[in-house]
């Protein structure tokens, strides 16, 4: 833990703009333009400068400029020994500035040496840089040695004090970024799940509709092959097209439930059974309207069942018994039995497998198997 306090940088987000106010902004810019016009002052002011010696130091003060900017740019970037290169080349130029009159700006680089590495630095490089600039500039400093201790000891502070800040807008960054990246994450997941459920959706009623629909071509094709009389082909050629028609209603009942427009549940199903000779439906329970995901699982389970129905248990009576649970809803379709027909093999579409899954996903369960005389398909679904 102590190793790692030492050694670590700032991150980028606390050495950077990113995230800092417009006014903060506007402060850094103008304490680094104060800078600057301090060291032209400083070096420009001097009474003895001539031409030659006024070019020279303007030369001096841009360099130092230079080598402010790179050291800001090269702590930005983690890179420790540019960093330090470009910290002791300021130094060194503070030093000729001190050695050759130019007491200000020297002092002024001295204390912005120790600042600025006790903010951008990491602890163990920024400590012995700080003590070196800030010894320096107190064995300089012509004022009285109070002064210069309160003047080294806020400068120290104000350095700490400045990467302390920082480090906290740059944890404040990094949190905002990872709550973006999370909420990016959950729309993501949200709109795959609402691709996977229009797909299930798409998936179960075509299954439904051409499954129904293949039953009544096969018998027809079977009725051809055999020699049949055209009024029989004729009556399965009309149940597919009936069944197409069928499949085109649920497609659009598949659509209004992906926009939450859905028929009540026991209108859905009293229509479900209507045409089929033998079926009837049980509502118990206490009525009330059921989540969408669970309304459209009952539905689809029970088309499917009774597909199932009319492919394996050709004339059964049917039951359909609707109970609404404190919990959880329960459909359970029961068929007294019939007889196979030919096309018991024929159009393997969404089946109990899918059922079951469908139920699963809401974390519900859906038990199938004979019964007393038929076969029984209960569905349980939470609500």
């Amino acid at each position: 833990m102590t190793e790692n306090v030492w050694t670590r940088w700032p991150s980028r987000e606390a050495l950077g703009r990113e995230g800092t106010s417009r006014a903060r902004r506007m402060l850094a810019v103008t304490v680094r333009l104060t800078v600057l016009a301090v060291l032209l002052w400083g070096a420009l002011s001097h009474r003895h400068l001539g031409t030659g010696g006024a070019v020279a130091s303007a030369a001096g003060v841009l360099v130092a400029g230079a080598a402010a900017w790179g050291f800001f740019r090269t702590t930005y970037d983690h890179r420790l020994s540019p960093s330090l290169a470009l910290i002791v080349l300021l130094l060194g130029i503070a030093m000729t500035a001190q050695a050759t009159g130019f007491a200000v700006p020297a002092l002024v680089i001295f204390c912005g040496c120790g600042v600025c590495a006790l903010e951008r630095l990491p602890l163990a490089a920024a400590g012995p840089v700080a003590v070196v600039a800030l010894t320096l500039y107190s064995a300089f400093n012509t004022d009285a040695w109070l002064t210069t201790a309160v003047t080294v000891a806020g400068m120290a502070l104000a350095g700490y004090v400045l990467r302390l800040d920082a480090e906290a807008r740059g944890s404040t960054q990094r949190l905002l970024a990872q709550e973006r990246a999370a909420r990016q994450a959950e729309a993501e997941s949200a709109a795959l799940a609402e691709r996977a459920r229009i797909a299930r959706e798409i998936h179960d009623v075509l299954a439904h509709s051409l499954s129904a629909q293949l039953v009544h071509l096969e018998a027809a094709r079977l009725l051809i092959e055999n020699g049949a009389d055209r009024d029989r082909i004729l009556e399965r050629v009309v149940a597919a097209r009936g069944m197409a028609r069928d499949g085109l209603a649920e497609t659009r009942q598949a659509l209004s439930a992906l926009r939450g427009e859905l028929t009540p549940l026991e209108d859905f199903l009293t229509e479900l059974v209507t045409g089929s000779g033998g079926a009837e439906v049980t509502v118990t329970g206490e009525r009330r309207p059921l989540p969408a995901e669970a309304s459209v699982a009952v539905r689809r389970v029970a088309q499917e069942a009774l597909t199932n129905v009319r492919k394996h248990a050709q004339g059964a009576k049917v039951c359909l018994r609707l109970a609404y649970g404190e919990h959880e809803v329960t459909l359970d379709v029961r068929d007294s039995g019939g007889r196979p027909g030919d096309l018991t093999r024929s159009g393997g579409g969404y089946g109990l497998l899918g059922m079951r899954e469908r139920a699963e996903l809401l974390g519900g369960s859906l038990d199938a198997g004979p019964g007393e005389e038929g076969f029984v398909v209960t569905l349980k679904v939470p609500v």
